[in-house]
C-alpha cells in the first residue's frame, strides 16, 4: 500500500473508530436522563450529539498526549502500518464490548492498539508517559467518581431530608437535563481528542507535517464522527449503565452525572490524560447507589464491567499485533 492510500485508510479508519465510539459511549452521557425519564431518547440523543461536538472544539491537550507520548512510529513506508493495526484493534474491541452490551473503554482501547501494534513494529513505546498519562488516570479516575459520587450524594441526601420526595424529583429531573449535558461535553472534550491524536501521528508519519498541533479539518472530522455515532445511539450499553448497575432516580442520576463531568473537565484541563469517560460515570453510578445501601448496587455486573476493563488493554493490543503482522504481510 502506497503511501497516499495508506494516509487515506487511516483517515477512514480513524471516522469509523470515532464513529464507534460515539454510539459505544452515547449511554455515558444520556442512559441515567433517559432511564429516569428526564429526557425521551431521541432527545437525549440530539443533546449529546450537539454537546459531545462543541466540548471537541475546547481543547487539543489530550491530542498532544495522544500523538506524542504514547508510541513513536518508525521512520519509513511501514510507520502508516502501525497507525492502521491501532485503529483496528481498537476498533475491533469497540465492536465485541457493544455486542456483549459491556461499558468498556473506547480510549483504552485505542491506546491498547497503539501499543501492541507499535511492539509488533519492534518500536518505541513511551512507558513511562503511559504509566502517566494512561495507567494512573485509569485507576484514579473512577476512584474518584465512586468516592465524589458516594459523599455528593450523602449531601443531597441530607439536604433533602425534609423536602416532599416527588416535589424534589420533578426539580431534579430538570436539572438532570443540565447534569447530562455537561456530561456529554466533557465526552466530547476527552474523547474526539484521541482520534484526533491518531490523525496528527499519521500526518507526521506520512510527512504531511512535522509539528504536533491539529488542524481545524481533524478537530471537525473527528468531532462529526464522534456527533454522528453519539446519534446512533447504544441501546445495549444504555441498559447496562441506566438500569442494570443500580436503577436511578432523577436525585441519582443528577448527582452521578454532575461528578462524572466534573472528573472529566479535570482530567483535561488540568491533566492532559486521556480518561474514559465509561469508567468514570459507571463508578460514578456505583458510588451514588451505594449510599441507599450496598446491596441496591449489583455488584454481579459492576464484576463483569470490571472485568471488561482489565482485558480491554491486553485485547487490543493482541488485535492490533496481529493486525500489523497481516498487514505487512500483504504489503
Amino acid at each position: 500500500m502506497d503511501g497516499t492510500a495508506a494516509l487515506v485508510a487511516v483517515v477512514v479508519l480513524t471516522v469509523f473508530f470515532d464513529y464507534t465510539n460515539g454510539f459505544h459511549d452515547a449511554a455515558n452521557a444520556i442512559a441515567s436522563a433517559v432511564s429516569t425519564r428526564a429526557l425521551p431518547l431521541r432527545t437525549a440523543l440530539v443533546l449529546a450529539a450537539v454537546m459531545n461536538l462543541a466540548g471537541a472544539l475546547l481543547s487539543t491537550g489530550i491530542a498532544a498526549t495522544v500523538a506524542k507520548g504514547i508510541i513513536d512510529v518508525p521512520a519509513g513506508p511501514g510507520a502508516l502500518t502501525v497507525v492502521l493495526a491501532a485503529l483496528v484493534g481498537a476498533i475491533a474491541w469497540n465492536l465485541v464490548t457493544w455486542y456483549f452490551g459491556l461499558p468498556s473503554s473506547s480510549s483504552h482501547s485505542l491506546i491498547g492498539g497503539m501499543v501492541g501494534a507499535a511492539l509488533a513494529a519492534a518500536s518505541t513505546v513511551h512507558w513511562t508517559g503511559i504509566v502517566e498519562k494512561v495507567l494512573v488516570p485509569m485507576v484514579a479516575s473512577p476512584l474518584l467518581g465512586l468516592v465524589l459520587g458516594y459523599a455528593a450524594m450523602v449531601a443531597v441526601l441530607w439536604l433533602l431530608r425534609r423536602r416532599n420526595p416527588h416535589r424534589s424529583g420533578r426539580v431534579f429531573r430538570r436539572l438532570q437535563i443540565v447534569s447530562a449535558s455537561a456530561l456529554a461535553l466533557g465526552h466530547g472534550l476527552q474523547d474526539a481528542q484521541k482520534g484526533m491524536g491518531v490523525l496528527v501521528l499519521a500526518l507526521i508519519a506520512a510527512g504531511k507535517q512535522s509539528t504536533f498541533s491539529v488542524p481545524l479539518w481533524v478537530t471537525l472530522v473527528c468531532a462529526g464522527a464522534l456527533s454522528l455515532g453519539t446519534c446512533s445511539g447504544g441501546m445495549r450499553i444504555m441498559r447496562t449503565l441506566g438500569r442494570r448497575v443500580f436503577p436511578l432516580d432523577p436525585p441519582h442520576g443528577f448527582v452521578a452525572e454532575s461528578v462524572g463531568a466534573s472528573v472529566l473537565y479535570l482530567t483535561a484541563f488540568a491533566v492532559k490524560a486521556p480518561i474514559s469517560t465509561t469508567h468514570v460515570i459507571t463508578a460514578a453510578v456505583m458510588g451514588v447507589g451505594a449510599t441507599r445501601r450496598l446491596s441496591a448496587v449489583r455488584w454481579g455486573i459492576a464484576r463483569d464491567i470490571v472485568l471488561g476493563w482489565v482485558l480491554t488493554f491486553p485485547a487490543a493490543a493482541g488485535v492490533a499485533a496481529l493486525a500489523f503482522w497481516l498487514l505487512s504481510a500483504l504489503g
